[in-house]
């Protein structure tokens, strides 16, 4: 229900406050991905996270929330939203995770180096593809040879070295 309630924007006034704004943006791009993983709703929320985090950037939000972790979730939903401006906003989420790693606070330099890998990792699946290959089952997309290849590996930013699969 509280999926639902933030995807007919009836929890917009969450955005009003950047710990408000990152629940929403938990909500909207996290929540999706488990509830109806292996669906086309599990994506259905990428673009409204997405913008929800690039205006949190503008606004100050992103910057006033603490912890490294927590602007993790602004760099997350800006990868999963696919479309023509990808690559740019993955050059963005770099940027943005190579700063937080600079300021991390001693017991996070570890979590900050994980994630300016994964965004760097991303960003090269975007640059090669111009999407995320292992949605095009899901989405009922043809793949490319390449992608095909790709998809045969199983190795995708969004599961870790011990084989289970995180939201993407």
């Amino acid at each position: 229900d509280l999926t639902r309630a933030a995807a007919a924007r009836q929890l917009d006034h969450w955005a009003d406050t950047p710990r408000g704004r990152l629940a929403l943006l938990i909500v909207l791009d996290q929540f999706p991905r488990s509830l109806w993983r292996d669906t086309p709703a599990a994506f259905g929320q990428d673009i409204t996270s997405c913008r929800l985090a690039l205006e949190g950037i503008e606004n100050g939000h992103y910057a006033a929330l603490p912890e490294v972790w927590e602007r993790e979730f602004y760099h997350i939903a800006i990868s999963h939203c696919e479309g023509p401006d990808h690559d740019a906003r993955m050059a963005l989420c770099v940027d943005l995770a190579k700063k937080q790693a600079d300021i991390a606070r001693p017991g996070m330099e570890e979590l900050a180096k994980i994630v300016v890998a994964q965004a760097e990792r991303v960003q090269g699946i975007i640059k090669r593809f111009g999407r995320h290959p292992h949605r095009n089952p899901i989405y009922g997309r043809i793949s490319t040879a390449d992608e095909e290849a790709y998809i045969a590996t199983g190795d995708f930013p969004h599961v870790n070295p011990d084989g289970v699969t995180e939201p993407t």
